[in-house]
């Protein structure tokens, strides 16, 4: 089953992640909510739409804009819609 992991801590785990661009996106009920805070910020992709970023937080410690989500999808990436990959350290496994 896939897992996301940042310093130590499980961040999301799901047998139904969507593989796009060599990136697990998590459905947002794998989530461990606890270890994530919006962020301000946001990158557009051609063919995705605009991102929305969350802070990591595990132990105190705050991981900048470590997973992203699309909130308003466009046409072509409606399936991943409010569903959560990582980068910036976070090891998926």
């Amino acid at each position: 089953m896939p897992r996301a992991i940042w310093n130590g801590a499980v961040l999301a785990e799901s047998d139904d992640t969507i593989v796009i661009e060599n990136n697990h996106y998590f459905p947002p009920d794998a989530i461990v909510s606890e270890h994530f805070q919006g962020s301000e910020k946001t990158t557009v992709c051609s063919w995705k739409g605009t991102a929305n970023y969350y802070d990591v937080i595990v132990a105190g410690e705050r991981n900048p804009a470590a997973a992203w989500y699309y909130a308003t999808p466009l046409e072509a990436a409606e399936n991943i819609k409010d569903y959560v990959a990582f980068w910036n350290g976070v090891t998926v496994e």
